[in-house]
């Protein structure tokens, strides 16, 4: 697994690099101001102003300061040193207030102390995590009591698909988790196209009732789970991009499958 995982960490190094140059993260958009959050994680979210907020896998930390330019007080945690590396060289840059430590999840304790009002992780983070089980441990160890998990996903049931020719898909993948990963070979990312370095990385599903039970079994409430028809970059080459900025199946076919999930958890007070 160790080496599984120093795989991954050693491509979103690299990564890192790349995206931080993409038209996808647009990093000189965002130091002008240009918001990175989506409607779904706002709306639900809602005021976070003067809330503690620990960001798990925040890649190179935009989202999380641009939690902390809506006036939370905020932490982000990524594996990788680079990606924290360009995240702190940020918050200074744009003297936004944040705290960024390189660590993979289930080490964290070994290296962040304290409790948050708000853990929050989000869009293709899950599929990167081995063990659900020991994460939902990581997440109610840092929540104060009364406090909130929310994550907003990549939904694994359309994980299933592939996309086939003349706008078809077909399900190729299993739902459900396998202790063996993945290996995935790519050029670049979803933030590159096939523009990038060449790396490999190791995937694990989870379904739907994986990850709630891991949720439930560490001691959280669920208080809602919301499903959605569109996805926030196309999964497929023939979805289409609609004015508010969400990727759908065309006409024919949209609401047929589900691309993102939202869930929201409660730490009991004690």
């Amino acid at each position: 697994m160790h080496n599984y995982l120093q795989a991954n960490q050693k491509r979103w190094d690299q990564l890192t690099i790349e995206h931080k140059n993409s038209e996808f993260y647009d990093l000189a958009g965002f130091k002008a101001g240009k918001d990175r959050l989506r409607s779904i994680e706002l709306d639900e979210l809602g005021d976070v102003a003067g809330k503690t907020l620990l960001h798990l896998q925040c890649h190179f930390g935009m989202d999380t300061l641009a939690w902390a330019r809506r006036g939370a007080i905020v932490t982000g945690v990524d594996f990788s040193q680079k990606a924290i590396t360009l995240a702190q060289e940020l918050s200074q840059e744009l003297a936004i207030p944040a705290h960024f430590y390189q660590s993979d999840i289930y080490e964290l304790p070994n290296v962040l102390a304290g409790q948050f009002d708000i853990v929050f992780t989000s869009y293709g983070v899950l599929h990167g995590l081995p063990d659900l089980a020991n994460w939902g441990k990581i997440i109610v160890h840092y929540l104060k009591p009364g406090g909130i998990f929310y994550i907003v996903e990549d939904h694994p049931f359309f994980r299933v698909f592939r996309a086939k020719p003349e706008g078809k898909f077909k399900a190729e993948r299993s739902y459900f988790y396998k202790e063996e990963p993945q290996r995935i070979e790519t050029r670049g990312s979803y933030a590159t196209e096939d523009k990038g370095t060449a790396t490999v990385a190791y995937v694990w599903d989870h379904s739907m009732g994986e990850i709630i039970n891991s949720l439930v079994n560490a001691g959280l409430q669920i208080e809602f789970l919301h499903e959605f028809p569109y996805a926030a970059r196309a999964k497929f080459p023939f979805m289409q991009q609609g004015k508010d900025g969400w990727w759908r199946l065309p006409p024919e076919q949209h609401g047929t499958i589900p691309f993102l999930f939202s869930l929201q958890a409660r730490k009991q007070n004690e």
